[in-house]
């Protein structure tokens, strides 16, 4: 049996836009995706911590060291800027891999988005 494992979020990071008109998504830092190992078109969960919304997307790059948080199309409708957002991502494995597995998370100043520490590490998932 294969089971939905977190395999890594960015914690507590605030919109800094939101984009109605874009056709959707949710474009992220590119160095928050690289440090939450979360690839460009990846599906990923939000959970607004402000209002409690939770729903689903997928990240697209955006300029590395902005600090931006952008939800775009139906999403935008989710949020408002500075809000605070989790975004999770998940990978699937086997029961004889879950107990090797660490989810990273990303964890970020409050104002710029800026990374603060990484905890965790993948192992041997995959």
């Amino acid at each position: 049996m294969r089971r939905a494992i977190l395999k890594s979020k960015i914690h507590r990071a605030r919109v800094t836009e939101a984009n109605l008109n874009y056709e959707g998504s949710i474009t992220i830092d590119k160095a928050l995706m690289e440090a939450a190992n979360i690839a460009n078109f990846e599906k990923v969960s939000i959970w607004n911590i402000e209002n409690g919304e939770r729903f689903e997307t997928y990240a697209v790059e955006g300029e590395r060291d902005s600090g931006e948080i952008c939800l775009n199309g139906a999403a935008a409708r989710l949020v408002h800027v500075g809000d605070r957002v989790i975004i999770a991502s998940f990978c699937e494995l086997e029961e004889h891999e879950i107990a090797k597995h660490n989810p990273k998370l990303v964890l970020v100043d409050e104002s710029t988005n800026r990374i603060k520490a990484i905890l965790g590490e993948i192992k041997g998932a995959g």
